[in-house]
């Protein structure tokens, strides 16, 4: 009796494991038994297992029908956010109702020699008596520790020389945002990517990366513009932007939802729309081309619906991108930043599953002699070799390659990975190298983007753009990477911002499938070179 008994309480908690599996998958979680009872009666044990196995069976099944009807359930806050100073601990309550207590050991910010802008911010954090050393923000994503995720998005530092605003809300010197181990960062089918395009397929600005693409890093530079939300690169005219979330739209260019909080964030602005989620968050597009007619305040708007079309209108400095940023309340009771990339990340990935993914950024600003770390540390796949290719020609092989540039210029270096079964993807990281005796002629720099990114086959032609920044005029040369022959452009090198031929075009047609490597060039009448890059996939996916 009592054998048969316990082989059921093991069928009982597998069913059970199988259930919370699924729970998961909706963003819930439910903790069920991983052992047996200690003991039970001799006489009672069949009822006792039919009272513990049943209860646990329809607690699971109230759970799956809240789920099942109530949308917010799958839209909930899936991390808990804390702030803290140095020396100061917390117990913070997961999303599964386990309680984990958290210190701030530490801090550390490492700045640059250029402007004192902070390029590194590192954390010392015990989590239940445990101590890990976390990256804050630019392009790091959560790392599992112990029994929970944890990231660091914003430390106090980054707050200096920004001209006395506070986006993030931040009032302590670091904020950390936790999760159960093996949770969804944000709930699934709840999130998708907001630009109709590859991952990476231009330059991005995101996590408190200094803002550089149109040449706005300037040496002693007075205000530096921590690029707190997401900027994503792209063709301007040809490429959709959809909702990130459903929601309520709450402003669309100036015309503005009646009834909003004094305190609600928006803005009035011609390419600027607000869509506020069931999570109670606010979602900014800016730049934008065109928007939506049907996107208009009070709309209801749907998951993945469009709202746009990529541009470069607005505060964008000219070069085109979608910026997406979202808001959320802190803990210090203030409307603040909610970091987005990991959300970015996981979402690209369920739409496009991948085995690898090749991350070089974030950028690198330095003097010309110095030594510049490249780190594709941030990369994801298995068995990974790692190959770095240099504008001069050189190359290196390993996570991290330390190198120094003598001569000024804007750089794209190219990071290759390679995985175990021979797969390949490419990163690029810019570096601008600026000429210590002359800081106030820094070297141009250049943004290049490309469209269609996806379903490119042989004989389509493909659009390509590139504007010069920073010089007093364009002149590009383009190699597409199949052999061709060159071919020169020139851009407008953002004499006005918005212009519609801002950009220089061309059009290219890619005979055969490849994976191809292209870059773009422009060389300044004082000699000093501008390198941008991007990867085209032709016949392959």
């Amino acid at each position: 009796m009592r054998e048969s008994a316990s082989g059921a309480v093991r069928e009982g908690i597998e069913a059970l494991k199988r259930i919370q599996a699924c729970l998961r998958e909706l963003g819930i979680h439910f903790v069920c038994p991983n052992a047996l009872p200690g003991s039970y009666p001799r006489c009672g044990v069949k009822k006792q297992i039919s009272i513990d196995f049943f209860a646990a069976m329809f607690a699971c099944l109230l759970v799956l029908g809240c789920a099942s009807t109530a949308k917010v359930s799958a839209n909930r806050v899936l991390h808990r956010t804390v702030e803290l100073r140095i020396g100061e601990a917390q117990d913070v309550s997961l999303c599964d109702g386990r309680v984990v207590h958290v210190k701030l050991l530490n801090l550390q910010e490492r700045r640059d020699e250029v402007n004192g802008a902070v390029r590194q911010a590192e954390v010392l954090v015990e989590v239940n008596g445990q101590i890990t050393n976390l990256t804050s923000g630019t392009y790091h994503l959560p790392v599992t520790f112990g029994s929970v995720q944890i990231d660091c998005p914003i430390t106090k530092g980054y707050l200096e020389k920004s001209s006395g605003q506070n986006p993030w809300g931040l009032l302590k010197d670091a904020r950390l945002r936790l999760w159960p181990a093996g949770s969804p960062w944000i709930a699934r089918d709840s999130f998708v990517y907001p630009a109709k395009q590859r991952w990476f397929a231009s330059y991005t600005q995101m996590a408190n990366e200094p803002v550089y693409v149109d040449g706005g890093e300037l040496p002693a530079k007075k205000e530096i513009y921590y690029h707190f939300g997401l900027d994503i690169g792209g063709s301007e005219g040809l490429v959709d932007v959809v909702s990130a979330t459903e929601g309520i739209v709450t402003s669309s260019g100036n015309d503005v939802l009646a009834g909003q909080a004094a305190d609600a964030p928006g803005e009035r602005r011609y390419d600027v729309v607000y869509i506020r989620d069931s999570r109670d968050w606010y979602y900014r597009y800016s730049h934008l081309k065109f928007i939506d007619p049907a996107v208009r305040p009070g709309a209801r708007i749907a998951l993945g619906q469009k709202i746009g079309v990529l541009g470069k209108e607005g505060g964008s400095g000219g070069w085109s991108h979608l910026h997406f940023d979202i808001s959320a309340r802190q803990p210090s009771g203030r409307w603040g930043i909610e970091e987005g990339y990991a959300f970015l990340w996981q979402a690209y990935e369920q739409e496009h599953p991948r085995e690898l993914v090749a991350v070089a950024r974030p950028h690198a600003l330095v003097w010309a002699g110095q030594k510049v770390m490249l780190d594709g540390s941030r990369s994801r796949g298995q068995g990974l070799r790692q190959e770095w290719m240099f504008t001069d020609g050189e190359s290196a092989s390993g996570q991290r390659v330390e190198r120094s540039y003598e001569k000024p210029g804007t750089y794209c270096e190219i990071l290759k990975i390679t995985d175990a079964s021979g797969r390949v993807d490419y990163d690029f990281m810019a570096v601008q190298v600026i000429d210590r005796a002359h800081p106030d002629q820094p070297p141009p720099t250049i943004h290049a983007n490309y469209a269609p990114t996806f379903g490119i086959r042989p004989g389509d032609p493909v659009v390509f753009k590139v504007r010069t920044f920073r010089d007093k005029a364009g002149g590009e040369t383009w190699d597409f990477g199949d052999g061709t022959l060159a071919v020169k452009v020139k851009s407008d090198a953002n004499a006005d911002h918005h212009a519609p031929d801002g950009y220089a075009e061309a059009r290219h047609v890619y005979a055969k499938p490849g994976h191809y490597l292209v870059s773009v060039e422009h060389v300044s009448t004082e000699g000093i070179r501008a390198v941008a890059r991007l990867q085209v996939r032709v016949g392959i996916e």
